[in-house]
């Protein structure tokens, strides 16, 4: 399979996001592209946690409605949600009704208002060096760094939970802290 897939107007993509409109939207606006808003980053922590043993087309797809109900992502609405709330949100069949992933959303939120610090200077305090050109294959993207390890750990001390080492790295690609778009993808710029 190709690493890279070129559309009818010549444009190159990651082949990941495939021919699908919305993973390609996803691509070209949003994945890898620098993210320091701590209200967008907070909400990209949750969809990686919800994302642990799904495919992430799964939480674009479901997006809206897991916006919809945690409140758009609100730290305060979400942290003051009940044990009523979760019971709810355990028959809302357009979120991924998960207990540990609904509850694990609660408390990051919880987290979120206990830090001292805002979230996206803590986030990006962590970020890697940049890397001079981009990656060949989709085999030279790592899945877990040494900087994705030290963001986890620090999260997990700050009660963040669902952010292992591979869910920080991922949250640290979708959010531009590095760039793994693969050589040929119009996205792929070195330095």
């Amino acid at each position: 399979m190709s690493e890279v897939i070129v559309d009818t107007a010549g444009t190159g993509r990651c082949a990941w996001c495939g021919t699908d409109p919305e993973y390609q939207r996803y691509h070209d606006e949003e994945w890898g592209l620098p993210q320091h808003d701590s209200l967008a980053l907070f909400e990209k922590i949750c969809l990686e946690g919800f994302q642990a043993g799904l495919s992430w087309i799964t939480i674009l797809r479901r997006r809206p409605g897991i916006r919809e109900a945690f409140h758009h992502f609100q730290p305060r609405q979400v942290a003051a949600m009940t044990d009523a709330d979760i019971k709810q949100l355990m028959t809302d069949r357009r979120i991924i009704r998960n207990h540990q992933k609904i509850i694990a959303t609660i408390t990051n939120a919880q987290a979120y208002l206990a830090l001292d610090t805002p979230l996206s200077d803590l986030i990006w305090s962590f970020a890697p060096p940049t890397r001079l050109t981009p990656p060949a294959t989709r085999a030279d993207v790592p899945a877990i760094t040494p900087e994705s390890t030290a963001l986890s750990t620090e999260l997990r001390r700050r009660n963040f939970r669902f952010v292992g080492p591979t869910t920080a790295y991922a949250l640290m690609q979708s959010v531009g802290m590095t760039n793994d778009h693969i050589a040929g993808c119009f996205r792929a710029t070195p330095g």
